[in-house]
C-alpha cells in the first residue's frame, strides 16, 4: 500500500504544467454558455479568458502606464494592485478589465501619494509579490520624476454614484 508521502501516477494526467488546485464556484448559466464556446473544457475556457484579460504569459500589460488622452496629455493606468487600494486617499477606478485609473480626493497633494509609496517600498514588514511591487516602484519611480520635472499636473474627474 503506497504511503501518503507517494504521489499516484494512475489517473486522468493534469491540465495544466504549473501548480493548480481544485476550487468550486456558482456561475450564471449565461456565462457558463459563454465559456462552452471558448473551450469545451470549462477550466481551459476559464484560464483563456484570464489571460486575455489580466495578462498571460505571452501578453502582459505593463505595470503601470501612461495612456495618452490628448496631445501631449496622459493618464497613468495601473495593473491590479490590492496595496494600491489600502491608500485611504486613492481610488482605482476600472477602466477596462484588469486596468485601473487612479485618483485623488480632492485636496491631497500628489506628493502624498509619493511619500505613501516610498514608505511601503521601504517598510521592512510589508511582502509584496513581484507583480505587486513592480507596480508599487514603478508608479513611485513615474509619480517621482514626473514631480521634479513639473510635467505633472491634477484634474478633477466627474463621477456619478450610479443608485
Amino acid at each position: 500500500m503506497p504511503s501518503k508521502d507517494n504521489k499516484s501516477t494512475s489517473g486522468r494526467p493534469p491540465k495544466f504544467s504549473e501548480p493548480r488546485r481544485p476550487v468550486t464556484v456558482t456561475l450564471p448559466e449565461r456565462t457558463l454558455s459563454q465559456l462552452a464556446a471558448i473551450n469545451v473544457d470549462r477550466a481551459r475556457a476559464i484560464v483563456k479568458v484570464t489571460d486575455a484579460v489580466a495578462g498571460g504569459e505571452q501578453r502582459r500589460s505593463r505595470p503601470v502606464e501612461l495612456v495618452e488622452m490628448s496631445p501631449g496629455k496622459s493618464l497613468i493606468v495601473v495593473g491590479p494592485c490590492p496595496t494600491l487600494n489600502s491608500i485611504s486617499f486613492l481610488n482605482l477606478i476600472e477602466i477596462a478589465p484588469a486596468r485601473y485609473l487612479l485618483t485623488i480626493l480632492p485636496g491631497t497633494a500628489v506628493e502624498s501619494l509619493e511619500v505613501v509609496l516610498r514608505d511601503m517600498l521601504h517598510d521592512p514588514n510589508a511582502h509584496y509579490d513581484e507583480r505587486e511591487h513592480a507596480i508599487l516602484l514603478e508608479l513611485l519611480n513615474l509619480i517621482g520624476h514626473q514631480r521634479r520635472t513639473k510635467h505633472m499636473s491634477k484634474a478633477e474627474i466627474l463621477i456619478v454614484n450610479s443608485d
